[in-house]
């Protein structure tokens, strides 16, 4: 998850060595100082398995060690690094600059994120949101007896849901979501994804409050269907979706 993640401070080292190069544009912004953000251009030799984060790290370690940027676990598990790159949010540690095709590489904040300092970003929306839809799930039985063993569920029940469990709230489908961008109370796709998770749980009992919490005027009902949430997960997740069966719900075409 984004919230274990911590600011980059490595030691210095060589220089990766290279025949290859790219142009590396860092969008740097002090929002306690600066204006607008304004690009610092670096030349970075790469490999072909270099990723942007590596990228940047080495902009780090070699020119400027003032360059904001949140990581953590570097194999795109925990969601603390992602941000714009070329124009598309992405996680740096699963973007490899030779997959770009370009050599010009830019990478800038997170959409619809407010800046904490260049590259990182603050989380506390999103977890709003997702602490607002219940993330838990919810039964009457609080405690179990001595003599119950733990719910087991069939794989045609697991497949229901499962892959909306694979969300680690790296934010990149709220900094694509077109309607994130003009409404500052939209709950956003990442926090509907997991309604919808808990919802299609066999062993939650929790659908009731939980569509009640998302059948509101910045709710469900705000989503245009634009689809891009879905286009950038990168752990598959499809939150367009889950939302159209969320409405399948509401407007009772599920049970």
């Amino acid at each position: 998850m984004a919230q274990v993640s911590h600011i980059a401070d490595e030691q210095a080292s060589s220089p990766v060595s290279s025949s290859k190069s790219i142009t590396l544009r860092i969008a740097r912004y002090n929002p306690e100082h600066d204006d607008s953000s304004q690009f610092m251009e670096f030349t970075i030799p790469y490999e072909r398995w270099t990723t942007v984060l590596e990228a940047i790290l080495e902009v780090k370690k070699h020119f400027d060690h003032s360059v904001a940027v949140r990581y953590s676990c570097r194999q795109a598990t925990c969601g603390s690094c992602g941000m714009m790159i070329n124009g598309k949010p992405r996680l740096a540690c699963f973007t490899k600059i030779s997959e770009l095709n370009s050599n010009v590489v830019t990478v800038e904040p997170m959409n619809n994120f407010p800046v904490i300092r260049d590259l990182a970003v603050k989380f506390e929306r999103l977890f709003d949101t997702h602490q607002k839809i219940k993330p838990f799930l919810i039964r009457d039985d609080t405690e179990l007896e001595s003599d119950e063993k733990e719910f087991l569920q069939s794989p045609e029940e697991v497949e229901q849901y499962i892959q909306f469990a694979n969300c680690i709230k790296c934010g990149l489908c709220n900094s694509a979501c077109p309607t994130m961008a003009t409404d500052s109370s939209f709950v956003g796709p990442q926090a509907l994804a997991q309604a919808y998770r808990y919802v299609a749980d066999s062993r939650d009992k929790g659908k009731d409050s939980r569509l009640k919490i998302i059948d509101e005027s910045h709710g469900i009902w705000r989503c245009h269907f634009a689809g891009s949430c879905s286009q950038v997960c990168p752990k598959g997740v499809d939150p367009a979706m889950g939302i159209q069966l969320l409405r399948g719900y509401l407007l009772g075409f599920r049970d």
